[in-house]
């Protein structure tokens, strides 16, 4: 199946698992047809970038954090929704390099992450069944605007293009320097604990700058707006991502153009020959494979093995080993480094079952992975109100037991899949969606702050409490300090023991 010919249109000889049906094909077809005609969002130079850094990942020398929404709304692509997303991102990659002293690769689920797999293509809304809410880019939220429209798609392109063009705007321009990272969010942490450890690592950040300074090493630098140069202090990199589920946008989106030349390995044979030329996906650097469009002969599969782009495979307990390795071979037939990055999602009282088996095929295979845990979707419930939350002790229970699986088969747990929030409602305090944390949200508090119309979310608080969790095993596995995966923050974070 992998040496089958490719080209972006492959696909449509195979059955498409959550496809979307339009009414109006003949104006789907028109509003494709524009799609094709627009620029990239993203470049060749950027995706290739974005391999080589989760190559260094792959070999352990970074640490990946793949962040952001469950599902975009066009209505939240908004100045303050933008920059409180980045914003958390960047304090979370603070902690964590802090503590593992490697870097961070940022890759954030926005800028595109509008559509949502659904498990039924209907839903039942009082006595009425109506067509499920796929995102904002197939219909409306509201019951009364089901039918999937071809024009949110052109319309999913200009806010995808908006949010991206205002995250470049932010990391190069002094949003990311290191020099007032109290500027980023930390006016809005409620938890005294929290505050006092980021307090704490920001300061010791602060005081290792001011020692470069003293010692000469960017003494005289002047800001950026006074026409300074950003500097490796004041520039991150950052990608974008989001699940492949829209096929035919993704094809639109489709872009051959030839290998930058700077990559040796791939260069001509002679200075004279053609450049090689590939397949971007050119919507975003980064882009998944979703637990529901996994099939090895779906039309998911079939798209994502002829892409140059860095993909994402979603790992759920359903998952056969031997099913694992055959998808391998089919989406990366060469085994190239900083391909593939296994998502796992099995939930808190799966993973003992599942991960070790996962991770002893993909050695005995050969195949180079990327492993990140996911912690969110398997450990999702609904509340005795009807809300659906997730509780912050069995997604670090699901983390730390990733941490300790690893480790026992001589692997490594090489980043994390979350979906949190930066975001503030109305009277300026975080969501609340998610139960626990050091600010030990109850149930009776979830209707306080909710605003997720698809997963709950990690708020501000709870997301740098995983991020400490993070930092503090990393540092103890630097530094030679004992790993217990159930110490006192552990504990205190309302982390449980798994029968």
């Amino acid at each position: 199946m992998a040496n089958a010919q490719w080209a972006p249109n492959s696909w449509r000889s195979k059955h498409a698992a959550q496809d979307v049906v339009y009414p109006d094909r003949e104006k789907l077809q028109k509003v494709l047809n524009k799609i094709q005609t627009l620029p990239p969002l993203v470049s060749p130079s950027e995706i290739e970038r974005l391999r080589h850094q989760l190559g260094q990942v792959q070999r352990n020398q970074a640490f990946l954090l793949h962040a952001g929404d469950c599902a975009e709304s066009f209505d939240a692509c908004t100045h303050e929704n933008i920059a409180a997303k980045i914003g958390l991102i960047l304090s979370f990659s603070l902690i964590v390099v802090w503590g593992a002293r490697k870097p961070v690769v940022r890759i954030g689920r926005i800028a595109g992450q509008y559509a949502k797999p659904r498990s039924s293509p209907t839903e039942k809304i009082g006595d009425r069944e109506v067509l499920s809410f796929r995102g904002d880019n197939v219909n409306g939220l509201d019951p009364n605007d089901r039918n999937p429209d071809p024009d949110r798609l052109l319309s999913a392109y200009f806010h995808s293009t908006a949010t991206l063009n205002h995250v470049r705007s932010l990391l190069t321009s002094g949003f990311a320097s290191l020099h007032h990272p109290k500027d980023w969010s930390l006016t809005h942490v409620r938890s005294p604990a929290v505050r006092e450890e980021f307090e704490r690592i920001t300061e010791g950040l602060s005081d290792a700058l001011e020692f470069t300074r003293t010692i000469g090493l960017g003494k005289d630098s002047v800001s950026y707006e006074q026409g300074g140069g950003r500097g490796a202090l004041g520039e991150v990199d950052f990608y974008t991502s989001h699940e492949g589920l829209m096929l035919e946008y993704e094809e639109a989106m489709t872009r051959e153009f030839p290998i930058p030349s700077s990559l040796a390995s791939y260069a001509s044979a002679s200075p004279q020959s053609t450049p090689m030329k590939v397949h971007y996906n050119t919507s975003a650097h980064f882009l998944w494979i979703g637990d529901r469009t996994r099939q090895l002969d779906g039309a998911h599969v079939e798209y994502f093995r002829g892409i140059r782009n860095p993909i994402g495979v979603k790992v759920g307990p359903s998952m056969k080993a031997d099913e694992l390795v055959r998808l391998l071979d089919i989406v990366n037939p060469n085994r190239e480094n900083g391909k593939v990055t296994l998502i796992t999602r099995y939930g808190a009282g799966k993973v003992e079952d599942h991960l070790a088996g996962h991770i002893r095929a993909v050695q005995e295979s050969g195949h180079p992975v990327i492993w990140i845990s996911d912690p969110m979707h398997g450990n999702t419930l609904t509340s005795s109100s009807g809300l659906k939350t997730r509780n912050f002790g069995t997604i670090i229970s699901e983390l730390t037991a990733c941490l300790r699986i690893h480790a026992e088969c001589g692997s490594h747990l090489n980043g994390v899949s979350l979906e949190f929030t930066g975001e503030l409602a109305e009277d300026g305090f975080s969501v609340t969606e998610c139960l626990g944390g050091s600010m030990r949200l109850s149930e009776d508090q979830l209707p306080l702050r909710y605003q997720s119309f698809c997963d709950p979310r990690l708020n501000f608080e709870q997301s740098l409490d995983v991020a400490f969790l993070i930092s503090d095993h990393f540092k103890k596995e630097r530094t030679g300090g004992t790993r217990s995966y159930g110490d006192v923050l552990y504990s205190e974070l309302g982390g449980r023991k798994l029968a």
